[in-house]
């Protein structure tokens, strides 16, 4: 854990975890496809593990930092990742999507707002350079801030399929700005940003959510808004 954090920044973000967790599993809910009970222990257990791996340093431990590809990636991001996509792929995965309520997958990503606001305030804390915040080179606060617009253009029918595709794929473009900030500027043969401040906070706890749980729910949100978009569903 980072040690001299003041208590608000992990409580902030660990609200937005939760309450990603608790969205995630009523938005699910509501397509009559998935198992709730299952799904919520698959994310809990998810997290878990995750926490565990964080507190355990394993992904903070030099050698793994400097391994290629980082633990972190290779136990963290990739893996949930993977297991989101590969629902695309499946006859069961793509009426689990084609059930999912669009205006939902919409409003999801004013979670982006406090993620944000925790990466500044781990800047201030030099735990994050600031070209990963708003100050600096990312822009996703954006996608955040105009999702409550969308929500309520779509849902009041005052935006067609076309404006909320686009905003679908500019946002999306918006994450993959930021998760390449991120891994650019994280501890890793990668590297190549924040060398006197680098990325420090995803290594630790609870910051590890982030790339392990928040950015695939993001992404996976953002992939089956467009695939219903696309098939007009």
């Amino acid at each position: 854990m980072l040690p001299g954090l003041p208590f608000y920044i992990p409580s902030v973000f660990n609200i937005t975890v939760v309450a990603t967790v608790l969205y995630a599993v009523q938005t699910a809910k509501q397509t009559g496809v998935v198992s709730v009970r299952r799904l919520s222990w698959a994310i809990g257990l998810w997290l878990v593990l995750q926490a565990g791996l964080t507190l355990l340093d394993f992904y903070d431990s030099p050698v793994n930092v400097e391994s290629t590809p980082p633990k972190l990636i290779l136990f963290g991001g990739i893996p949930l990742t993977v297991a989101l996509i590969t629902i695309f792929f499946s006859k069961k995965g793509r009426m689990f999507i084609d059930n999912l309520p669009q205006e939902k997958l919409i409003l999801l990503h004013t979670i982006r707002i406090p993620v944000e606001i925790v990466l500044y305030w781990l800047c201030i804390n030099m735990a994050v350079p600031e070209i990963m915040t708003f100050s600096g080179l990312n822009f996703d606060i954006i996608a955040g801030l105009t999702a409550p617009f969308i929500y309520y253009g779509y849902i009041k029918k005052k935006l067609n399929r076309t404006a909320v595709l686009i905003w679908n794929v500019v946002s999306l473009c918006l994450l993959v700005n930021v998760v390449a900030l991120a891994i650019l500027s994280a501890p890793s043969p990668f590297q190549q940003f924040g060398f006197d401040q680098p990325n420090v906070a995803i290594l630790n706890f609870p910051f590890s959510w982030l790339p392990t749980f928040i950015v695939p729910v993001v992404l996976f949100s953002h992939l089956a808004s467009i695939r219903k978009l696309l098939i007009n569903k």
